[in-house]
């Protein structure tokens, strides 16, 4: 593993709090990546939702777990969520999470930015991940983490992440442990932030 390789910070977090059962969210579901390290962990037993507003993005992330043989079910904003274990792929944007989640989560996930590959222009927003980690905070159970991992070498990029870091530095030290993992000596390179519920 490469030391500077974020994502692979934010998987290990994942996977360390996570049990067969759990219930995890991907706020972001990009290729797969995150979403089927989340099945893996959670199990044939577990549930994972995996968001995007891209067509395109849900088209890889369905491949990528078809291929790794895992169940996906299709799932839309302002529809009941399918109950039963498996992978949950919503055409939406993260913010509709507080709509369609109520149960306790274990793990949720954000990789922002833009699409690998996509149209770059696309990207998430300062307002809509506020919004939707505002929604995710309430929902994680004890012991339960919420890993958001930043890029701020794209335009928006850092605005984005200095309103998470505020998000995350404003609660409170009794309630919640906050970590942020960087690479000091490169100043636009991806870092994670990542918050704990005690």
């Amino acid at each position: 593993m490469s030391l500077t390789h974020i994502v692979t910070w934010s998987h290990l977090l994942a996977q360390e709090a996570l049990k067969s059962g759990d219930l995890a969210i991907d706020l972001t579901a990009g290729k797969g990546r995150d979403t089927c390290m989340l099945a893996a962990a959670v199990g044939p037993d577990g549930r994972v939702v995996s968001f995007d507003i891209q067509t395109e993005a849900l088209l890889h992330t369905r491949q990528n777990l078809t291929d790794a043989g895992y169940p996906v079910a299709d799932g839309a904003a302002g529809q009941p969520l399918p109950a039963t274990a498996g992978v949950t792929l919503v055409h939406a944007c993260h913010t509709a999470i507080g709509e369609l989640v109520q149960d306790p989560i274990k793990v949720a996930v954000a990789n922002l930015g833009y699409l690998p590959g996509g149209d770059t222009a696309i990207t998430t927003s300062a307002s809509s991940t506020i919004a939707a980690l505002e929604q995710v905070l309430p929902l994680l159970q004890k012991g339960g983490r919420l890993l958001v991992t930043v890029y701020p070498g794209h335009p928006g990029g850092a605005e984005e992440g200095e309103a998470v870091q505020q998000l995350f530095t404003a609660l409170p030290s009794a309630d919640w442990q906050v970590l942020q993992v960087t690479v000091t000596n490169h100043a636009e390179a991806p870092y994670l932030l990542a918050v704990e519920k005690k």
